[in-house]
């Protein structure tokens, strides 16, 4: 039997960084359009919706063949407002609107833009192939050290990270990047939680895929590094928005 399968693509009105992020152009297209575009390539049959407190995000958001069927209340759109809030009520109030269960929910966000397509079903294969696992999500590998500051005293996040080498032969870090696409299965949404604790991850190295929007220098970034990929790696450019 098919899975029922939802991608949800949160995209707040209110930006302090940025006002007006999710309508800022990448590519001449606003970035709300980027996450859908992305979740209409893919070869699953599944439910896109946007999470979204603004009207002309919505519109947007319909314009480009997203689902829309309610606007977050300003209770569920504050800054201090977690994703996890963001995404147990969106699923919530989706499955009352399709009244149906979701199965497994996918998580876009409007900010991260350097996809590579396939990562859905990948993700989506992992999880079927392991009924243990929780959730798979794309992350990207450093090589860097990372210290915690802890009553005013710099500590290491890890003994090994104590001896230093070079990066050819080095212990890899990764960093979790769930706004690229994570998957889960739907009874963490529910039960307030993003991803779990028995994990798999999509490993990326690009240096793109570190760009994340939320200045108005990132977009600028953003669209640096974009204008660059087309003329020497194509074939990794996201796949280019369409309106319905």
């Amino acid at each position: 039997m098919s899975a029922n399968i939802i991608a949800i693509i949160p995209a707040r009105g209110g930006s302090k960084g940025l006002p007006g992020k999710n309508l800022k152009h990448f590519m001449n297209h606003p970035l709300i359009a980027w996450p859908i575009q992305y979740a209409k390539e893919s070869e699953l049959n599944m439910k896109i919706l946007v999470s979204t407190d603004d009207s002309a995000i919505a519109s947007a958001a319909s314009d480009y063949g997203a689902d829309v069927p309610f606007l977050r209340p300003d209770d569920i759109s504050q800054d201090l407002t977690t994703t996890e809030e963001t995404l147990k009520f969106s699923l919530e109030k989706a499955e009352i609107h399709y009244q149906e269960k979701f199965d497994y929910c996918i998580f876009l966000t409007c900010t991260d833009l350097f996809r590579i397509p396939g990562w859905i079903e990948e993700g989506l294969s992992m999880l079927k192939a392991n009924t243990e696992l929780e959730s798979v999500f794309v992350a990207s590998e450093t090589h860097k050290n990372f210290w915690t500051i802890e009553r005013n005293k710099p500590e290491r996040y890890a003994e090994w990270m104590k001896v230093y080498s070079s990066r050819q032969i080095r212990k890899t870090s990764y960093r979790e990047d769930t706004g690229l696409m994570s998957i889960s299965k739907s009874c963490l949404w529910r039960n307030g939680k993003r991803i779990g604790d028995n994990v798999q991850i999509i490993s990326d190295n690009r240096s793109e895929t570190s760009i994340d929007i939320h200045t108005e220098f990132d977009l600028v970034l953003a669209n640096a590094a974009a204008d660059w990929i087309s003329k020497n790696r194509p074939l990794d450019l996201p796949p280019l928005p369409q309106k319905k």
